[in-house]
């Protein structure tokens, strides 16, 4: 069980981890506004990523198979929001907001509705599931422990990617570098969001 856990852990922190669009959004967002103040948005995409766990274990899955234009719908609908994020995240203020009254930070809703809508949480967990299962008899056990262990590391990576955001935040108060992070993280959002289009 133990050798079953680890590799459920290390699985869904690269899968997770990896730069995407939820974990570029939230270093863009604790960059530009601050950890504190992205302390919403953070509690939102986790949020919005136990549903993305829910659907992987109640037959995602097969709904997209049987129907493939649910899952192109899903997935353009995704694309238009994570870009509408990076939008924002590109074109707030270039120093502190609460200094000159700028834009306000994403909130707990975006974050909520960027990971509902996003492809990559859909399919990191169902390749999850469908590989790393911890072996429990009874099925109900073993997708709820499941489950929450993912929950429990992608809170973790996330919170991670919102420090990192914090530590080059003090870059932001350079207008020309901010501006460069900020639609260099806004590209990148798009860039992944392209990438996983195009899969």
């Amino acid at each position: 069980m133990i050798e079953a856990i680890i590799a459920l852990v290390s699985a869904t922190a690269l899968l997770l981890g990896s730069p995407g669009p939820a974990p570029l959004a939230l270093a863009g967002t604790s960059a530009a506004f601050g950890i504190r103040r992205g302390l919403p948005f953070l509690l939102g995409i986790l949020a919005g990523l136990s549903v993305a766990i829910v659907g992987a274990t109640v037959g995602l899955a097969a709904l997209f198979q049987a129907h493939p234009s649910a899952r192109l719908f899903v997935q353009v609908l995704g694309a238009a929001y994570i870009c509408y994020v990076a939008l924002k995240i590109a074109t707030g203020p270039v120093v502190d907001a609460a200094e000159n009254g700028g834009r306000a930070a994403p909130r707990f809703m975006d974050g909520f509705i960027l990971n509902l809508l996003n492809p990559k949480a859909y399919a990191a967990f169902l390749a999850v599931f469908s590989q790393f299962l911890l072996p429990f008899p009874e099925p109900t056990a073993a997708f709820a422990t499941t489950a929450f262990i993912c929950l429990l590391v992608a809170a973790v990576v996330d919170f991670a990617w919102l420090c990192f955001g914090g530590i080059i935040g003090p870059l932001f108060r350079r207008p020309r570098a901010a501006r460069a992070m900020r639609v260099t993280f806004a590209v990148a959002m798009v860039a992944a969001v392209l990438w996983a289009l195009v899969q």
